[in-house]
């Protein structure tokens, strides 16, 4: 099934940034698995992800494929040129794996149901360690996915408690 909705590069942007000033360790694993907590969460009650990202299966866990990229880039060791090279860069930097913000979130771009969902995986998952976060995010749905290949959303959606139904509203989605 292909999920019918495009990265929403300006929107990870800003998720980046609001996930960097709620929690203790804004490092690129703790972005990265806030997000996947959230878009699981965002997905079983509004039917989609936040930005529209892609995971990958790690080895750490899930990884947000497009925001890991920015991430990357803003790093400076992505070959992936993004139109975003210049808001990214402005938003924060990066030293080793750790997120310094530039300036606080946009809100502009973070509706209510995508900050009701950060805030719940924030307040939930948070305050968890590196090896925690990586247990907790090594589900059936990065299981069924081999390392550094994509997660079909529909093993994902498949870990959800309306699984059926997101599974049947997925295959014929109104976007």
């Amino acid at each position: 099934m292909n999920y019918p909705y495009e990265f929403e590069a300006k929107t990870a942007i800003e998720i980046i940034l609001y996930i960097a000033q709620k929690v203790a360790q804004p490092t690129f694993h703790t972005i990265s698995k806030m997000m996947y907590f959230g878009d699981k969460a965002h997905l079983e009650k509004y039917g989609r992800f936040i930005c529209h990202d892609n995971y990958l299966a790690m080895k750490h866990g899930p990884v947000p494929s497009g925001t890991y990229q920015i991430l990357k880039m803003v790093r400076g060791d992505s070959f992936i040129p993004l139109s975003t090279t210049d808001q990214a860069s402005n938003a924060f930097t990066v030293q080793d794996k750790s997120i310094i913000m530039r300036r606080p979130a946009n809100f502009d771009y973070l509706s209510q149901s995508v900050l009701e969902c950060l805030d719940n995986a924030i307040t939930q998952y948070g305050h968890l360690s590196f090896s925690e976060l990586t247990e907790l995010s090594h589900d059936t749905a990065w299981e069924s996915a081999d390392e550094n290949d994509c997660i079909e959303i529909e093993q994902i959606a498949a870990t959800l408690a309306n699984s059926e139904d997101l599974l049947e509203y997925l295959s014929n989605p109104h976007p």
